[in-house]
């Protein structure tokens, strides 16, 4: 079983997975594969990594954000006011109601 810090490469197109492959998925070249590991990135150049301060809810600024409805009126209240553009939103129902 590979590490979570081994990658396996295939020498010819470069495909990248967690398990070792006789045979590329991309290339279907056999025999290329090696083992690389990795190492633990930073999240600057400096390698001091950003730490993040929690926000009391009351200090959150609201932000003028362009909504469009959906015409479904409870659906648009349950969103905030409607669809973000850019956004995703899945939307399910419950078993068995079409």
């Amino acid at each position: 079983m590979a590490k979570a810090n081994t990658v396996f490469v295939c020498s010819n197109c470069g495909n990248e997975s967690s398990k070792w492959f006789g045979r590329c998925p991309a290339c279907n070249e056999w025999n290329t594969c090696y083992e690389e590991k990795l190492t633990s990135k930073t999240n600057s150049k400096s390698g001091t990594k950003k730490v993040s301060t929690p926000v009391k809810l009351n200090d959150v600024k609201k932000q003028d954000i362009i909504r469009t409805s959906t015409g479904f009126e409870e659906l648009d209240r349950v969103l905030g006011g409607g669809l973000v553009k850019g956004s995703l939103t899945l939307v399910g129902g419950e078993p068995g109601i079409r």
